[in-house]
């Protein structure tokens, strides 16, 4: 049966806002010309015009931090436990077999940026599509920050999974969920102001601190999205080991059996 794969994750680029100032990637390109340098020492005597076509290699020097680009969150990001006081695994500890399962996208396009989205919204979507939940689905919610990837106000667009959402979710056996917003959780920048009116703590994050209760983990800056169906599809996300780590780079993919 041939199989057809469509890209979800976004490129690691310089000069697109994709984090918050300062901790965007940095990315130094040096192509062939440049390098001849790096290889000399290798071989001495060795002259540039000794290489085919006075080439060396192309190399680029990455300055990242583990949530740059699409990644996947470990539970160790959201708090030191987990599944009421477990202590949190971190990401070269997080089980393998999360990370390749069937895929469930829900649609929130439609909601504002900053809204937060409620374990109603996800039963009425899930109806919607005529998709029954199964443990270790993953799920991944389309927002309207898919479409402003390359846009300036891309960090504070689409809505944010909160915390009953996030445990409807959890409480159905989905160990993996994803979105192709900044975070999981709205954007910082719409909570701030209900936390000023309110003052209460709890928004704060709220759907990430359900890993406090149950365990999981969650895809961020996916990309995309638009191409996928509510369902028959398989997500592949494996992420980069790294040790004790709060998260690792992903190159995230749906596989469609055709």
């Amino acid at each position: 049966m041939p199989r057809r794969f469509v890209d979800i994750s976004m490129p690691l680029e310089n000069d697109v806002i994709s984090d918050p100032q300062p901790f965007g990637p940095k990315i130094a390109y040096m192509n062939h010309q440049q390098t001849f340098g790096q290889i000399e020492p290798f071989f001495p005597g060795l002259k540039k015009s000794d290489l085919p076509d006075g080439e060396a290699w192309a190399v680029e020097r990455v300055e990242l931090i583990t949530h740059n680009g699409t990644h996947l969150d470990a539970p160790y990001h959201f708090h030191s436990t987990m599944n009421k006081g477990e202590r949190a695994i971190t990401i070269d500890e997080v089980p393998l077999d999360w990370c390749f399962r069937p895929g469930v996208k829900l649609d929130f396009r439609r909601f504002p940026d900053g809204y937060v989205v409620t374990a109603a919204d996800v039963e009425a979507e899930l109806a919607r599509i005529g998709h029954r939940l199964r443990p270790m689905d993953i799920v991944v919610v389309n927002t309207r920050a898919g479409s402003r990837y390359g846009k300036d106000d891309y960090v504070n667009s689409g809505c944010g999974m909160g915390y009953a959402a996030t445990m409807y979710l959890l409480e159905r056996g989905v160990r993996l969920t994803g979105t192709d917003a900044w975070s999981w959780d709205a954007p910082f920048v719409h909570t701030k102001e209900k936390y000023a009116a309110t003052k209460d703590a709890k928004l704060i994050w709220e759907g990430h601190k359900a890993g406090r209760d149950i365990g999981y983990c969650h895809l961020e800056k996916l990309h995309n999205l638009e191409a996928l169906p509510g369902d028959g599809f398989t997500v592949s996300c494996f992420p980069v080991k790294i040790r004790g780590a709060s998260a690792g780079w992903t190159r995230a993919v749906a596989i469609f059996e055709e």
